[in-house]
């Protein structure tokens, strides 16, 4: 065998490489399981984080001001009655932005309120939805009576006079002997507490609502019309006819009477002042358009002429409606009340 000289020298001075050592194998189980854990427990804290943070949104959007829309300036004593209802029935839409007054007429019965509301409701942003206090189950305790008022301000009360146009302001005619006399503490707090106004609407000549009271009752009773009883009219005709019904008026308590009257109103003006309102007189509409005027801008609605399609049914002198005239006039002449025998208006 031939063995070539320096061959066993070159291996011995050549380069030996040892054999890495190998990673225990628990080694090799710990790490990539560690890198597993951090990456879910990096994944929890950033969801985490992400949820909290939309929480806290959240919770700023919700405890902000409903005054979700621009472009609308209210004084400080305003905003307290400035409202963006969300009714449950239909969404808003494009009206969402409108802001919306909450108002309650409140009168008594034969005082020209029918006409009234019938003059505002020809107002395209005003609604004021009637007696609805008429239905004795809506007022037979405090709390039937919020729940129809919750109803109302938030527009899920829907009568002929709800709007297509978007409501400004929205109401009801409300009787003073229809729950209001008897909750009157509970309902202050109530209108308060939502930021709603009154508009009270009286007659100054009290004599000529008793006339057409007692013209109703009968009325009522005998139906002139056709058979069918009709407190407010829309022509002439039917006026005419209603009008034919002269009362008898007992003279001897009508002073009292009329005392009586005049301090029921006194005591609705006096329990209720805390709530913002606006006094308006039968008269003083009929006689100033003025009046009108004022009570659009008390409801915050743009100013524009009203009309009614109703018509007066006592438009005579009163010394022509009243069947005992003469024990009238001899009642009330030299008294406090002498004035209400005399015109104070023309129809």
């Amino acid at each position: 065998m031939l063995i070539r000289k320096g061959a066993g020298k070159r291996l011995s001075g050549s380069l030996v490489m040892k054999p890495q050592k190998k990673l225990p194998i628990v080694l090799k189980i710990f790490v990539p399981f560690f890198l597993l854990i951090s990456g879910v427990l990096m994944f929890l804290i950033c969801f985490e984080q992400i949820r909290i943070d939309k929480k806290l949104r959240l919770v700023s959007i919700s405890s902000a001001p409903r005054y979700p829309c621009q472009g609308y300036l209210f004084s400080k004593s305003e905003t307290g009655y400035v409202h963006y209802p969300l009714p449950n029935n239909y969404k808003r839409e494009e009206c969402a932005c409108t802001p919306v007054r909450y108002f309650a007429i409140i009168s008594m019965q034969r005082s020209g309120s029918g006409w009234f509301e019938a003059l505002l409701n020809s107002h395209e942003n005003i609604s004021s939805n009637g007696e609805i206090f008429q239905i004795f189950e809506r007022r037979s305790n405090i709390s039937a009576i919020k729940r129809t008022l919750d109803r109302v301000y938030n527009l899920d009360f829907y009568t002929s006079a709800a709007k297509n146009e978007c409501t400004a302001a929205v109401g009801l005619k409300w009787m003073l002997n229809q729950g209001l006399v008897e909750n009157y503490d509970d309902i202050v707090e109530y209108f308060i507490g939502r930021g709603i106004s009154a508009i009270f609407i009286f007659r100054r000549n009290l004599l000529r609502r008793m006339v057409s009271q007692i013209a109703n009752d009968f009325d009522r009773d005998f139906k002139q019309l056709n058979g069918t009883h009709k407190s407010h009219v829309h022509t002439i005709q039917e006026a005419e006819v209603l009008a034919r019904f002269k009362p008898m008026i007992n003279a001897t308590n009508l002073v009292s009477k009329l005392d009586w009257t005049n301090e029921y109103i006194s005591a609705a003006l006096e329990k209720m002042k805390r709530v913002p309102h606006l006094v308006v007189y039968y008269e003083d509409v009929i006689k100033n358009s003025s009046v009108l005027l004022d009570v659009q801008h008390f409801l915050g609605v743009p100013q524009k002429g009203l009309y009614s399609k109703q018509i007066k049914i006592h438009r005579k002198p009163l010394r022509d409606q009243i069947e005992n005239w003469d024990d009238v006039y001899h009642a009330l002449n030299g008294t406090r009340y002498e004035g209400f025998l005399y015109d104070d208006y023309k129809i």
